[in-house]
């Protein structure tokens, strides 16, 4: 490992003391390392606003940044365990190719508003993609239940066979719900988009910091201004970001289950793409739904993300070392769940449904509730008609076509309001055919 930034004359540093404190974070920070390379481009312009750097030596960074990124990108550079984190490997190849301009970029920052920033612009990006995803799920989701509309499919509750359900119906519960998870990344998305370069180590610095111009520079909807705030919303916009994502993670959890069950033998109702299935090692019958299996349990990696940073908060105001394993927790949230989410829009693509399965399944009693209704409206009390169509005897085969079209209450298969839903989703500029 190269000289650490902040060793002191005559001090010895213990390899093991050493390895526990720097844990696997010069690996994590690979992650980070462009938006700190991008954020110490814009602190350096801020330092040549107030004169601590020459325009010299600002074209000399820059120059040297964008270098470094390049050879990053292209695996030239590696940053490894020859540097204590991400932070230390860009002031130790500025100071290589640069001397003291590079010795000078670190004035008036501190790695710890450097870990703010890049993990603030790093969630960023991470929370448009969740958003992406979301819309792009909800525009499939919406264009099935169009075309899907009226195909019977039975309705469950308690896994009972209930009512006479369709795909119109199942599918557009997932459209609104992805909508509604891109609106909630979305919101979050605007509230974490708070400039913390320039708080130091959380009370500021003795210099003119221009944090207005870093906060333009480098794309924040505003500047986070307390100093000492800047250091408590670490971990909590954290865990809103994982909090957003998990919302979606949690949709994508029930609609694996449902095709758990959809796609068994029992069920029937649906076949999934080849290659979202694989085969047994040992009985050559089976085709398993992996895939789906994994993304039901790819919520249980976001939610103990979320655990795992929540238990690291409690802390007195200031800084404090516990907040550096919550790197580990947000890759591994965010890794796991965007994964499983990114597969999700070809599935639903490509689902292939049994008609004939679904509409073997309905059976006389899942005409009742339709029954009592019907009573209810000629005049008959609720309850006396509820107790009526709970009979046996009054069952008997239904049209389900006839069902669906007769349930006009807002949102049910006959007024199903999907151009309300369209419309929700034009509103991020999606178009939905």
């Amino acid at each position: 490992m190269s000289d650490l930034l902040w060793q002191k004359p005559g001090v010895t540093v213990d390899a093991d003391i050493q390895a526990f404190l720097a844990g696997d974070d010069v690996v994590l920070d690979r992650d980070f390392f462009l938006h700190d390379i991008r954020a110490s481009r814009a602190h350096a312009e801020g330092l040549e606003r107030i004169g601590i750097l020459s325009a010299d030596e600002l074209a000399g960074i820059g120059r040297e940044l964008e270098r470094l990124a390049d050879d990053f990108r292209s695996g030239s550079f590696i940053l490894d365990g020859r540097y204590e984190d991400g932070h230390s490997a860009i002031e130790a190849r500025l100071t290589e190719r640069l001397g003291d301009a590079g010795r000078r970029i670190h004035t008036g920052r501190s790695r710890n508003d450097q870990v703010l920033v890049a993990t603030r612009l790093w969630l960023k990006e991470k929370l448009a993609r969740t958003r992406a995803l979301c819309l792009e799920i909800a525009g499939i989701a919406l264009e099935r239940a169009r075309a899907e509309a009226d195909v019977p499919l039975p309705g469950y509750t308690h896994l009972q066979r209930a009512v006479v359900s369709s795909l119109g119906m199942w599918w557009a519960a997932w459209a609104e719900a992805f909508i509604d998870n891109a609106r909630r990344a979305d919101d979050t998305l605007a509230w974490v988009d708070a400039n913390p370069l320039g708080s130091a180590a959380g009370y500021g610095v003795n210099l003119p910091l221009e944090r207005e111009h870093t906060t333009a520079a480098l794309g924040f909807g505003r500047m986070q201004v307390a100093a000492t705030y800047a250091q408590l919303s670490r971990g909590k916009f954290e865990m809103a970001a994982i909090e957003a994502l998990s919302s979606a993670m949690l949709d994508l959890r029930r609609l694996a289950w449902d095709l758990s069950l959809f796609t068994s033998g029992e069920y029937g109702f649906v076949r999934l793409p080849a290659q979202y299935t694989t085969g047994s090692s040992i009985m050559p019958n089976k085709r398993n739904p992996d895939v789906i299996e994994l993304m039901r349990a790819s919520y249980a990696s976001v939610a103990a993300a979320r655990c795992e940073i929540e238990q690291l908060l409690s802390l007195p105001s200031g800084y404090h070392r516990d907040l550096q394993v919550s790197k580990g927790a947000l890759f591994h949230g965010f890794g796991k769940g965007l994964q499983a989410l990114s597969l999700l829009p070809d599935l639903l693509r490509n689902l292939d449904w049994d008609v004939d399965r679904m509409r073997a399944a309905l059976e006389p009693s899942m005409y009742a509730t339709d029954l009592a209704v019907d009573m209810a409206r000629d005049g008959l009390p609720f309850r006396e008609a509820y107790r009526q169509a709970a009979d046996p005897a009054r069952w008997a085969e239904g049209d389900p076509a006839a069902s669906l079209a007769a349930r006009v209450s807002p949102g049910a298969s006959g007024a199903p309001g999907l151009d309300l839903l369209a419309r929700r989703l034009a509103a991020f500029g999606i178009s939905a055919a």
